[in-house]
């Protein structure tokens, strides 16, 4: 119901500004703006499809053109499909493939590891550390670079600590496109500015010149944009931020094994003291009794045993080893104060290693066919061959614990071992089906390649070199360091292609000859226009926020280049008559293009919505705040700067 009011809404506003439109061109131009905000607003369908359906109006705008009023289509048949080969959207496919090469390296992961380790594993505090490196890395390089380099790291982070990537994500891309305003070469507006300025300086007379900005000239406004998004999602992040399950979530099965066999098992870390107990037992010795099971330990040598080919039984413990200790609350605690260890708060150590991300319980049957019938656990050394920490067994009904003595229990087909694993570990498994039937699907079958990150580095840096110091095209820099990731071995080109969003290509790809619709059939212009008159009398200040409004509106149904491109004369000339500075004001546009938090049009955005599981609305309640405290900060800083 409430979607056909809106849509008769809209359809009447349709109408009513057919009626005031110079031309028919402008008029059909308006009506499809107009039912793209519907269809966004309302998710009639997926934005995807939103954005395909309104690229094939505009081209089939050159078939029904006489029918229309039209003289030709409101976009050639030769340009409707230009989006997909576009700068942008070619260099939004290469950082995906670049990001998700350093992923496979490893090295996404260490990052998300420091970061857990400096921030904690709060919100509040993952919050300001991940948004605020990303803002800093985009004021040196483009902002969906930025932002697809720390997808990988979000998710890891989401993995870890259990956050949605939804309340983590969000941050993240609006910080990314903040930091853009931090230096003239953050943002493809910024970049283009100075040459639009010495454009507009030939038509200006020798006392009206204006003078280019240097690199740090916005830095003042970009730190307090970043800063302000940054505490903007501290304070009120709780009630912005959705609660979504996006493309990616982390994996947790620990509640799952709970209701299914009783197993309310938790993991911890702890450190061995000198004077402890503990020193020179072995595993053997201490884990039947206590009913607890040692997952990992790292000695004092720097030697980290985990997994498969680590732990036996008859491994001696040393003096300052850290352990990761697996069992119930209550014998956890008893194990800790037994022995006076020093348990840590949380996993450091093995943060990495045992996270969400790489390790977990599983559930694995054992088959009539199997080789490990009549033989128990002891006998075929299954942490040490496997992987496969035993920390329950349940058979005919009936589920027995670690400290039951399950060690010694000869197994008999149809056993299911629930077992603490490497994800790692738990696929060498998988692959042995005469052996074992893993049951647990959900868990991540990553296939690191840490010995590729020397060449992932490096195409990350030659790519990086070119897009800072050369002239070449973005999305030329960026495709070398994505195609030198497929032929130096750092991925396959399946799993380059599998890196890719399609969601998001098709989504900006889609929307790129609506852009072309607006700017070419002079519709931009004339809501500029008509949008300007109305200022008369009104202050500086004033008319320095209605052209801010302005390319903020612009930059949602258009690229932020070509809003720019239109908005700096006027804002000159608007300016030159007023006797404000013309210089200030085409910076305030230039400034106010990446003010693009609405609606998921912008190109960051875009790349967020499917791993954080936003939809439009979403954009639009946490977005529509963003955008007027954007506002408010970008003319009080541009007036006490400048």
């Amino acid at each position: 119901m409430k979607q056909t009011v809106a849509g008769a809404v809209f359809l009447v506003l349709a109408i009513l500004m057919s009626q005031v439109v110079p031309s028919i061109e402008i008029a059909w131009v308006t009506a499809v703006l107009i039912l793209t905000i519907y269809l966004f607003a309302f998710e009639i369908v997926g934005v995807d499809v939103a954005a395909v359906l309104i690229m094939v109006l505009l081209g089939l705008t050159g078939l029904f053109a006489p029918i229309m009023g039209l003289e030709e289509a409101l976009v050639p048949s030769t340009a409707l499909f230009n989006g997909f080969s576009s700068n942008a959207v070619v260099s939004i496919i290469a950082v995906m493939i670049i990001g998700a090469g350093l992923d496979k390296t490893g090295l996404m992961g260490k990052v998300a590891n420091w970061i857990l380790k400096v921030g904690g594993r709060t919100e509040k505090r993952i919050i300001p550390i991940v948004s605020s490196t990303v803002g800093f890395i985009s004021c040196f390089m483009q902002n969906v670079g930025a932002a697809a380099l720390f997808l990988p790291v979000v998710s890891r982070i989401s993995g870890r600590t259990g956050l949605p990537m939804s309340r983590l994500l969000m941050p993240m891309g609006f910080c990314a496109i903040l930091g853009g305003t931090m230096t003239m070469i953050g943002s493809s507006p910024l970049i283009l500015l100075n040459d639009l300025i010495l454009t507009s300086n030939q038509a200006l007379p020798a006392d009206q010149q204006m003078d280019t900005w240097s690199l740090f000239s916005v830095t003042p406004v970009g730190i307090c944009l970043v800063l302000t998004g940054i505490l903007y999602f501290v304070v009120a992040g709780r009630f912005v931020l959705p609660n979504n399950e996006g493309d990616s979530k982390a994996v947790s099965t620990l509640e799952y094994f709970k209701d299914t066999y009783g197993v309310d098992y938790e993991l911890m870390e702890v450190r061995v003291p000198e004077d402890s107990t503990l020193v020179d037992k072995t595993l053997a010795e201490i884990e039947r009794p206590y009913q607890v099971r040692v997952t990992a330990a790292q000695f004092t040598n720097g030697i980290r045993r985990i997994g498969a080919g680590g732990l036996e039984r008859s491994v001696g413990i040393e003096s300052n080893t850290i352990l990761a200790v697996m069992g119930s609350a209550d014998a956890l605690d008893k194990f800790t104060e037994d022995f006076e260890l020093d348990r840590r708060p949380e996993l450091d150590s093995f943060s990495e290693a045992l996270s969400a991300a790489k390790a977990g319980i599983a559930e694995v049957v054992i088959p009539p066919s199997s080789q490990l019938v009549g033989k128990s656990a002891q006998d075929v050394r299954l942490r040490n061959a496997y992987g496969l920490a035993m920390v329950a067994m349940h058979r005919a009904g009936e589920t027995s614990m670690a400290g039951q003595g399950i060690r010694t229990v000869e197994f008999q087909a149809g056993d299911t071992l629930v077992c603490h694993t490497t994800w790692e570990a738990l696929n060498r498994v998988a692959q042995d089906s005469l052996n074992f039937i893993v049951v647990t699907s959900n868990y991540p079958k990553e296939d690191l390649r840490p010995h590729k990150v020397g060449w992932a580095l490096g195409f990350f840096l030659i790519a990086l070199t070119m897009v800072l110091f050369t002239d070449i095209r973005l999305s030329i820099a960026l495709l070398t360091g994505a195609v030198g990731m497929v032929l130096s071995g750092v991925m396959s080109i399946e799993e380059a292609y599998e890196s890719v969003s399609w969601k998001t290509v098709f989504l900006l790809a889609s929307l790129i000859p609506l852009g072309m619709a607006v700017e070419t059939t002079g519709t931009a212009a004339w809501i500029a226009d008509q949008t300007l008159s109305l200022l008369d009398g009104m202050p500086i200040w004033g008319l320095q926020l209605a052209v801010a409004v302005l390319a903020t509106f612009f930059t949602l149904v258009m690229s932020n280049v070509g809003a720019t491109v239109l908005l700096v004369p006027l804002a000159v000339n608007i300016a030159i008559g007023a006797g404000a500075d013309p210089a200030v004001f085409a910076l305030t546009v230039a400034l106010a293009t990446s003010n693009s938090f609405l609606i998921p049009t912008h190109q960051v955005n875009a790349l967020i919505m499917g791993p954080g599981g936003y939809r439009v609305p979403d954009f639009m309640r946490a977005g529509g705040v963003m955008t007027l405290l954007f506002l408010v900060v970008l003319i009080v800083m541009m007036n006490v700067v400048f």
